[in-house]
């Protein structure tokens, strides 16, 4: 789609960039949704990613999904779900809150006019800076939340390795310095970049689809929000598994287990095969939908209070 189309249907959906700092405060606020909503799956998803198997290749933990949330809850109960979600909620604000931003700079340097509508290769362009952004704050956020929810998955232990999110930093950095508190950086990277073009991309998309013909982007209805953060949050996951399969077992991984990135990749290979690669899809996609969608209404919610208090 050009980005001088001149369609008035879609106009309203991307017309003027909006204010850099309020999408950095409701990105934030739309962050915080998402955590809150999708946070017990994303707990299931890493244990699936991260579970050993025996010698044949089956797993000696979770036999899926289902199994791993029962588990969690008869061993930990429901408060496991949610172990290691202080990192995230006190990094997801900010870290939301520069993904938008950044989004809306990448709009802002890709614009010609003020009433310029983005074909999908430069949004897509523009969510792929935002995925950039966003990695060095998002890497050392990932490896504490990872290891937190990891721990104690063995069935017989006990004993807890790490008190919290502060305890867990501490204790990496004394392990290895910052350079460990980092590991997994690149898989992050190599997630983040293309899923978050595909992200913003298609919200966009469905943003435009789904708006009524000569209404503006103010009158869409919860629910179309809702179906659109939803979408989005699908497709970006599709892009996203091989890569966070890859930093999930990395950063969960005993120090010298892997060199790197492509050797985490090697290595999951050679003992899995390409399925290996799409451990942890189910709960991945269970909980990519309603998360993402509560991201988006939260972005879009704040974003009209915003625009109310200050047009």
């Amino acid at each position: 789609m050009a980005s001088q189309d001149s369609n008035s249907k879609e106009k309203p959906a991307t017309g003027k960039t909006t204010s850099p700092v309020k999408n950095f405060i409701a990105g934030g606020f739309g962050g915080t949704c998402l955590v809150f909503a999708g946070h017990p799956l994303d707990t299931i998803k890493v244990r699936l990613q991260t579970q050993p198997h025996s010698q044949d290749g089956k797993p000696t933990l979770y036999r899926g999904t289902f199994d791993c949330a029962k588990k969690i809850v008869q061993k930990e109960s429901f408060r496991g779900l949610y172990k290691g979600m202080a990192t995230p909620i006190v990094g997801v604000a900010p870290m939301y809150a520069l993904c938008f931003f950044s989004f809306t700079m990448g709009k802002k340097l890709q614009q010609n006019s003020e009433d310029q509508v983005f074909s999908m290769r430069e949004l897509f362009l523009a969510g792929g800076l935002a995925g950039l952004s966003t990695t060095v704050v998002l890497a050392p956020g990932e490896r504490v939340k990872c290891l937190l929810q990891v721990q104690n998955a063995n069935l017989s232990s006990n004993a807890p390795k790490y008190k919290g999110p502060a305890d867990c930093f501490k204790q990496l950095y004394k392990q290895g310095g910052i350079r460990n508190i980092y590991v997994g950086t690149v898989a992050t990277a190599c997630r983040d970049v293309p899923s978050s073009g595909v992200y913003f991309m298609t919200y966009e998309y469905f943003q435009r689809l789904l708006l009524p013909e000569g209404a503006s982007r103010d009158e869409l209805s919860p629910w179309r929000t809702l179906f659109a953060g939803g979408m989005a949050g699908i497709l970006n996951w599709i892009v996203a598994i091989p890569s966070d399969v890859l930093k999930s077992r990395q950063q969960t991984a005993p120090q010298g287990r892997y060199s790197g990135f492509l050797d985490v990749l090697k290595q999951t290979l050679a003992s899995d095969g390409v399925h290996g690669l799409y451990k942890g899809a189910a709960p991945i996609m269970i909980r990519a939908f309603p998360a993402n969608a509560a991201c988006f209404l939260g972005y879009e919610c704040m974003m009209k209070l915003l625009n109310y208090i200050s047009p």
